[in-house]
């Protein structure tokens, strides 16, 4: 099978746990490094899926590679290539489907509970389970693009996740994060992210997030997993 395209924005937002998922189920991926300068692949049909991560810039910024990105996620859709984005990446896909991303009801930074909708299209991304736990980091959030089905909210933004048709998968959480990550997001230039918004209601404290990460991470990625999995079996073959 081809390799699985995965776009990384910056140096700190990698993948994670999804090439580790990947890896376990021997399926080959190559990273794209944009913020090395490398260039996006001209032909998506060179690849079995197409992943996007996430990143601090706004998905409305007019970047020469984040251009390319949201073409990429059109190209990909055309040409039946599952797309699954993280965060900024689920916003460049909403965006690529004529969607808004503007400024997040509230910013969510850390671990929040996540409601999976009412409809099949939930119950299958998310193993059936009604509420979980993913990690957060967002000022910016996506509309629904139309036709898009909705999969799941969270008490300070609304639109957590949707699908277009069985395929395609846009979160605005990180289901990616593992505790290296984690533990990186938490030094001097996230704590200076926190105190611009620590009386937000959707953001919390280092030391809360340092603390729940180590009690939660595991059943976190027990969800990420599902995720994953659902996405795979949709892989061109």
């Amino acid at each position: 099978m081809k390799p699985i395209v995965i776009l990384q924005h910056v140096d700190n937002d990698g993948p994670c746990y999804f090439t580790e998922f990947l890896d376990g189920q021997g399926l080959a991926w190559q990273m794209v490094r944009a913020d090395l300068g490398e260039a996006l692949p001209s032909d998506i049909r060179r690849f079995s899926g197409y992943a996007i991560l996430g990143g601090p810039m706004s998905a409305n910024d007019p970047l020469p590679h984040l251009v390319r990105a949201i073409e990429m996620v059109r190209e990909a859709m055309a040409a039946d290539i599952p797309v699954i984005g993280h965060c900024l990446g689920g916003q460049l896909m909403a965006r690529a489907l004529g969607a808004e991303v503007t400024a997040s009801p509230s910013a969510e930074i850390g671990w929040h509970e996540v409601a999976s909708c009412s409809n099949a299209g939930a119950r299958r991304w998310f193993g059936g389970a009604p509420r979980f736990l993913q990690f957060q980091w967002h000022h910016e959030a996506f509309s629904l693009p139309t036709g898009a089905d909705w999969l799941a909210s969270s008490a300070h933004c609304p639109h957590q996740a949707f699908t277009v048709g069985e395929k395609h998968l846009a979160m605005q959480f990180h289901t990616e994060v593992d505790a290296i990550k984690i533990a990186a997001w938490l030094g001097p230039a996230g704590a200076e992210d926190i105190a611009s918004v620590e009386n937000t209601p959707g953001v919390q404290s280092i030391e809360a997030i340092a603390t729940r990460t180590a009690d939660v991470l595991t059943d976190s990625q027990r969800i990420s997993s599902a995720i994953y999995m659902a996405w795979c079996e949709g892989l061109k073959r």
